[in-house]
């Protein structure tokens, strides 16, 4: 009997064998470090979760109700050795899992450079990290190599034991970039540009996924990570090139559009203001960017001509996404657009010292009269353009 029970067990044990707990065996530092916090922390909250679970048994055996022989005292309510061991003990794992949390909190905070390779192998000076730009879309990853002006869908590679910038953002809805094996999940948002530092330690083939649910083609939305050593990367730099495609703004709202289970695409080019123009949600032509309507709110607004400027921009883009709900495709006025090489440039408003804020389109000023002399105004950079003598309508 005992030996068929053994055998039975056998089956359990070959589905467990199948398991790949990446999670406990990472290949990059970041995702190792993270490991290691996981562990501790663990092992602090055995500390208390394994005596509770013996003594749980221990108690209910010793004061069972055939048991004689124990002392029973009905009228017992206080021990005050026991309430200081019970409370004492979980505040002081408390406190070691606060300052672990508080001290991994900043040191593996992903917009933090990296100091080190790995444990025995600190960062030498001057090294150069590979930035990486991520675009989550639906549903398929786009990667985009600024330094070497190309990019791809659904597969990137990184040299061994060089530091990765990602810049990760998302075309429509809310995904989650995640590679076990590197480092923790990133939340890639639209609209919006989140950053991950992370380096890879061993050359080999890594999945990759979003951590969060988003839409129809979610369980497809899965792409390869290549570590390779430098003279591989190389070579895949060098196929992506002489794939002979480029993709260009038209090109990516094309590949913008949904769709499931996309092969691994290389283009040989970029347009170097793509993942920019992703970000400010005006990859359309004539579409105003939202840094551009920042620095128009940022000098007071355009009063009511703000409110159809602000509704046709919409994060899900129901349009194309096929959804059956939403506004008829519009887009938001461009006004005073910044040209398209200027789209690095920052766009943060420049503030004419003395001069008094907008407070609406077609309203004076405040402290002037209908009919002064002013200097004219740029929406864009509020530098003052030559003095024109006009006249302020009324309100």
């Amino acid at each position: 009997m005992k030996r068929f029970r053994k055998i039975a067990l056998l089956p359990l044990a070959l589905m467990l064998a199948g398991c790949n707990a990446v999670l406990l065996s990472p290949s990059g530092d970041i995702a190792v470090q993270q490991r290691d916090i996981m562990i501790q922390s663990t092992s602090f909250m055995l500390l208390i979760v394994i005596p509770v679970m013996f003594l749980t048994a221990t108690i209910a055996w010793r004061y069972r109700e055939s048991n004689t022989a124990v002392r029973n005292d009905p009228d017992w309510d206080h021990s005050t050795r026991l309430e200081l061991v019970i409370w004492s003990v979980p505040l002081l794992i408390i406190i070691c899992i606060g300052a672990i949390t508080w001290a991994s909190t900043h040191l593996l905070d992903p917009f933090r450079p990296l100091e080190r390779i790995s444990a025995d192998h600190p960062l030498p000076q001057g090294t150069k990290s590979l930035n990486v730009d991520v675009v989550a879309l639906d549903w398929k990853w786009l990667f985009i190599y600024p330094d070497y002006g190309i990019a791809t869908v659904n597969e990137m590679a990184a040299p061994v034991d060089q530091p990765i910038h990602f810049r990760i953002s998302s075309s429509s809805v809310m995904n989650s970039f995640y590679v076990p094996a590197l480092a923790g999940q990133i939340y890639a948002m639209p609209g919006m540009q989140t950053q991950l530092r992370a380096v890879i330690n061993k050359a080999g083939k890594y999945e990759g996924f979003s951590a969060n649910y988003s839409g129809a083609g979610f369980s497809g939305m899965r792409f390869a990570f290549l570590g390779v050593e430098q003279g591989d990367f190389d070579k895949w730099i060098a196929s992506a090139k002489a794939s002979g495609v480029t993709l260009d703004r038209a090109a990516y709202l094309q590949l913008e559009r949904p769709s499931e289970n996309e092969p691994v695409r290389r283009y040989s080019g970029v347009d170097k203001t793509l993942f920019n123009a992703i970000i400010n949600m005006c990859v359309e032509p004539g579409k105003m960017c939202m840094r551009e309507m920042a620095a128009i709110d940022a000098k007071g607004g355009l009063g009511l001509a703000a409110a159809k400027n602000l509704l046709p921009l919409t994060y899900d883009k129901y349009a194309r996404r096929g959804a059956v709900f939403g506004m008829e495709p519009s887009y938001v006025a461009g006004l005073c657009t910044v040209p398209d090489k200027d789209e690095t440039a920052d766009a943060s408003p420049v503030v004419r010292p003395n001069a008094p804020g907008l407070t609406g389109a077609g309203l004076p000023l405040p402290m002037l009269k209908s009919g002064a002399s002013m200097p004219r105004l740029s929406l864009i950079s509020f530098s003052p353009l030559p003095t024109v003598p006009q006249t302020m309508p009324s309100p």
